[in-house]
């Protein structure tokens, strides 16, 4: 049995007319989980936590607002960046402008869990 390494990321960004932001998951392994991202104007991921490992996001394009710790406080973010929350970090996204925002989050380990705040 061979295991892909190589994904075209533009095969998991598929645009609906839903109201919640795309979530395609491209792989999944004991080490990490990799999804694509696809925010629309005025969608967001809600105020979370993985209590036991790092989220890491890399914007391919578009821009928003990422969330630090509340809605409160926030920093810009844009196509080029890499946003790291560590473990127990409070982390979200608010897409505020009129382009999709579109980005890879690589979540390590895989079961580094869910909380939201």
């Amino acid at each position: 049995m061979t295991i892909s390494r190589i994904f075209d990321s533009r095969n998991f960004f598929q645009p609906t007319d839903d109201k919640e932001p795309i979530r395609s998951i491209v792989t999944q392994s004991k080490d990490a989980t990799v999804v694509a991202w696809h925010i629309k104007k005025g969608q967001k991921i809600a105020l979370h936590m993985h209590p036991n490992g790092q989220d890491t996001w890399t914007i391919l394009a578009g821009k928003g607002h990422y969330y630090l710790n509340s809605h409160d406080a926030s920093q810009a973010i844009k196509a080029g960046d890499i946003v790291i929350a560590h473990s127990g970090e409070v982390h979200g996204v608010l897409n505020n402008d009129t382009e999709p925002l579109v980005f890879i989050s690589v979540v390590s380990p895989a079961d580094a869990g869910h909380q939201l705040v």
